[in-house]
């Protein structure tokens, strides 16, 4: 699981980050909300603990951000304000879970995890994608536009899928590096570029209407 901390008490990050790591796991930290963002928005995690107090902009705000943004990262905060309304807020931001401080480790974990299998079960349950006249079955691993089979490699498909999921949304090159391909992939290589010419050849070329599009410095979008 990739985790993102954010949080701006040093000792506390310290603690998070060596318990989460010793468990598995691959964790990114942050110590402010903007680079928080800049994280979430060029990076994908698959859950986010974040402080509400925070130095510059606080959780609150970020979770405004990020779903306005059409990220929907699982968030659980981390909040020394226990009254309702404060957590009532945070959930209402766009929070998924929250965690009052004190708390015990083994308890931010358990919450942690839960919220990753939820998420995953949410994706598992995306059987079919359908954006204009393109049709695709994640479970027979089929591609159609405008009704016609397309062939598609396994790697070609899931470039496809990972795009379609992230319908009108911009997915960075290291975005689409870290899954459809391997986290240590060499970052420098241009086999992004080289597939994304091979899904348009194959999507795009043949139809008026283009659905992959370049979003100049930032990435590739699928959208109508």
């Amino acid at each position: 699981m990739k985790l993102l901390i954010v949080e701006d008490e040093p000792n506390l990050l310290s603690i998070l980050r060596k318990g989460f790591a010793e468990n598995n796991n691959e964790v990114s930290v942050a110590l402010d909300g903007k680079t928080a963002l800049e994280m979430m928005y060029n990076y994908t995690f698959d859950v986010v603990i974040l402080d509400v107090m925070l130095p510059d902009i606080n959780g609150i705000e970020i979770c405004r951000r990020l779903r306005a943004s059409k990220n929907f990262v699982p968030v659980l905060l981390l909040t020394a304000l226990g009254t309702s309304e404060n957590i009532v807020t945070g959930l209402n931001a766009g929070a998924d879970d929250y965690l009052v401080k004190p708390f015990k480790f083994g308890e931010l974990e358990a919450r942690v995890n839960a919220l990753n299998r939820r998420a995953n079960q949410e994706t598992e349950k995306i059987d079919s994608i359908t954006i204009n006249d393109l049709e695709i079955n994640a479970k027979a691993k089929t591609v159609k536009r405008e009704g016609e089979l397309i062939v598609l490699t396994a790697k070609e498909f899931k470039l496809l899928y990972y795009l379609a999921k992230n319908k009108d949304i911009i997915v960075s090159r290291d975005q689409i590096l870290d899954n459809v391909w391997d986290i240590n992939f060499d970052m420098n290589t241009n086999v992004v570029d080289v597939y994304i010419n091979y899904l348009r050849k194959k999507i795009d070329k043949p139809y008026a209407t283009k659905l992959i599009h370049t979003i100049k410095g930032l990435g590739y979008v699928i959208k109508p």
